[in-house]
């Protein structure tokens, strides 16, 4: 990222610890997104919507039902990221939101890549190469595939709220369009 970007991420930081959580930490919250980032992936690649719910919003919820049902197998099983196969995260866009009833959000937006050993073209959909990783010699090689995942988490201060993240947004490019 660029400096400009880090430095204006580190200060929404600083503002979410100073006016909404005291015990905000970048490194917590990574680690949690992780996680959220990890299941929601396996339950997608699934098809195990119901069990979202709680997870991730109504709205994305809908867009998932319809996407799911229309994917091949394959580009089903690409969804799926083991927490130990995620090799970076980085988190993109953070902002802060006040709606005109006086309502407080935050959102993150995570980048995550992972490998995943799901069948797939080494080409896919778009003309965008796939990174190939290979495991071992020649005659036990293992194919994985190094994709990309974009998870945007919300999450409303405002007093009484749940003190809980939803994912607000689900991007698996070539994946999940």
């Amino acid at each position: 990222t660029s400096p400009l970007a880090w430095l204006r991420t580190r200060f929404y930081y600083l503002l979410i610890r100073l006016y909404f959580d005291q015990e905000f930490s970048i490194e917590e919250f990574t680690r949690g997104a992780k996680q959220a980032f990890s299941v929601v992936s396996k339950l997608l690649s699934q098809c195990k919507l119901d069990l979202l719910d709680e997870l991730v919003s109504a709205e994305v919820l809908q867009v998932l039902k319809e996407k799911i049902s229309l994917l091949p197998d394959n580009h089903r099983d690409a969804l799926a990221a083991d927490i130990d196969a995620i090799m970076y995260t980085t988190e993109g866009d953070v902002r802060i939101y006040y709606d005109d009833d006086g309502i407080k959000f935050v959102s993150i937006l995570m980048r995550f890549w992972y490998l995943n050993g799901a069948n797939l073209p080494d080409e896919v959909p778009g003309e965008t190469k796939v990174f190939q990783i290979v495991f071992g010699d020649e005659s036990t090689k293992e194919k994985r595939h190094l994709l990309t995942a974009n998870y945007e988490f919300q999450r409303e201060f405002t007093e009484g709220a749940k003190p809980d993240w939803t994912i607000t947004r689900i991007e698996h490019p070539r994946l999940l369009e």
